[in-house]
């Protein structure tokens, strides 16, 4: 009897992956932007009036940020909850001395 396996080869569970990994990354793009809008407001409270090319790189830097670091924890996490990564081979299991 064949194990069930449920990975990104089968259409159906793969678009249920994929749909949850974009609905987190959007959930994360609100969280991101009300915490670059925070840093932004915490500057001007503390500084003054921001330069736009202070506020902007602010923004940017602090958004763009968090989004890739959570489109990539959200990958490792897909990657891992799919079973793709016990299906990698390792090709030098037994080759490499650790002594």
């Amino acid at each position: 009897m064949e194990e069930d396996r449920r990975d990104l080869d089968d259409p159906e569970y793969a678009a249920f992956a994929w749909g949850r990994f974009r609905r987190i990354l959007a959930w994360m793009a609100l969280v991101s932007l009300a915490t670059a809008l925070i840093a932004d407001g915490v500057l001007y409270w503390s500084l003054g009036e921001l330069n736009f090319v202070t506020a902007s790189a602010t923004f940017l830097g602090v958004f763009l940020t968090m989004m890739l670091t959570a489109a990539l924890m959200r990958l490792m996490f897909l990657s891992s909850g799919t079973g793709h990564d016990e299906r990698v081979e390792d090709r030098l299991k037994g080759e490499v001395d650790l002594d």
